[in-house]
């Protein structure tokens, strides 16, 4: 097999492995909050999963997968290990959850739901990391940015597909009660398990041909560039980022229905979220291959900059197209920093070191899965309504106000200390 279509044959196995990825995780995710609540009944408990997740993850990729990434040089093994674990991981979590609901514990049932997938995540975040390094193993600094956009269109695209097949399992939760969405997931993993297989060898074949062709091709030496003081300044500025961004998110979501807010119906919503979704897939199908092009600074910055005037724009009208526009906008934004900051930190970091260093990176955009929300935004509105008794739809506005300092905070520091060296 020839090197150019080896190649292509790889990157349509990455592919086909992150359409899978992204369907999985539209299909299971999309209702588990509801599903939870109705278990649960509180909206306290049903908000941890997202936060238990996120600190479950974080502890297995920097406490253990990151350094045996490294250590071993393990990288689609990780990926493998990961999926298989995952699907056993499910089955057994789905056999306790149903015992539970069988014995009309609901609460517990509920529970055991939200445990078993923390701890499963724990074990899950290896691919998590085998995946990052993985990723940047097998780019190069001048095609980084676009590959990774296009993987993460790809992601959109099977996260939206993902959405739509779960609206129709969902059936009221009859479907994570008799274990249809269990099953579905669970085939999936094992799928993407045999698919990372096959990239694998490919991968491994690829290398032991071209490593000699590697050392004149005049690449950016990542090696020999790295600077660590570099790194922690741009995941210091990350992290601020990322708080600002997504601490707004659930707050958005009640403000478009707030009466005195947007006041819009289930119909409009729906539309201008799909309004985000969209300004976000094409983003990534094109902004790494720009960001190649012209700098990854350069690209990062006008991402954030849309970051830091999107949420202004959410109380300067009502009317349906310019909520849609802006929101949209706000998803160029995030999908722009999710891609370009992934290829920025696979520039930075030097390939001994991408197991342990990309743990770090995965867990600060790990933040945006409900953490900052729970910790920041929630917390910041209630503190107005409750305590100092602002009406509702002036706190939410001026937690989007706060939103946008922050990010703004971040993006300076980036600016200064990132962009600049």
């Amino acid at each position: 097999m020839s090197q150019q279509p080896a190649r292509k044959t790889v990157f349509l196995n990455l592919g086909l492995f992150q359409f899978l990825s992204f369907v999985r995780r539209g299909v299971f995710y999309t209702f588990m909050i509801n599903y939870l609540f109705m278990l649960m009944k509180t909206v306290t408990y049903t908000t941890l999963l997202g936060t238990m997740n996120m600190v479950a993850s974080a502890l297995g990729q920097n406490l253990i997968w990151g350094k045996i990434s490294d250590k071993h040089r393990l990288r689609a093994e990780l990926v493998i290990a990961g999926e298989a674990v995952a699907a056993a991981f499910y089955f057994i979590v789905y056999l306790i959850h149903k015992t539970l609901l069988n014995g009309q514990a609901d609460f517990a049932a509920g529970l055991s739901l939200i445990l078993g997938l923390s701890l499963l995540e724990f074990f899950w975040s290896m691919s998590d990391v085998g995946w990052a390094a993985l990723l940047t193993d097998v780019t190069t600094s001048r095609n980084r940015g676009g590959i990774v956009g296009t993987l993460n269109f790809i992601a959109s695209l099977g996260r939206m597909i993902g959405i739509n097949f779960a609206s129709f399992l969902y059936n009221g939760g009859q479907g994570f009660r008799e274990g249809t969405i269990f099953y579905i997931v669970i085939a999936m993993l094992i799928t993407s398990a045999i698919i990372m297989t096959a990239a694998s060898r490919l991968i491994k074949k690829k290398n032991a041909t071209t490593k000699s062709e590697s050392l004149t091709n005049k690449d950016y030496d990542v090696s020999a560039s790295y600077s660590s003081k570099k790194y922690k300044w741009f995941l210091a500025s990350l992290i601020i980022v990322v708080i600002g961004a997504t601490c707004i998110s659930q707050v958005f979501l009640l403000f478009l229905q707030l009466p005195t807010g947007l006041s819009k119906s289930e119909a409009e919503m729906g539309l201008i979220l799909t309004a985000w979704t969209l300004g976000g897939m094409l983003t990534s199908l094109t902004c790494g291959w720009i960001a190649d092009k012209i700098g990854k600074e350069k690209t990062l910055l006008v991402g954030l900059v849309l970051a830091i005037l999107t949420p202004l724009g959410y109380s300067l009208s009502t009317d349906f197209f310019f909520i849609a526009a802006v929101y949209g906008l706000n998803g160029v934004s995030f999908w722009t920093v999710q891609t370009v900051g992934f290829a920025l930190a696979g520039d930075i970091i030097p390939e001994d070191k991408r197991g342990r260093l990309f743990s770090r990176y995965n867990t600060v955009m790990a933040l945006s899965w409900g953490p900052s929300g729970l910790l920041v935004g929630g917390p910041l509105a209630d503190l107005q309504t409750q305590i100092l008794g602002l009406p509702t739809n002036i706190a939410y506005i001026n937690t989007f106000y706060a939103s946008s300092i922050i990010v703004a905070v971040g993006t300076a520091l980036f600016a200064t200390k990132v962009a600049k060296r």
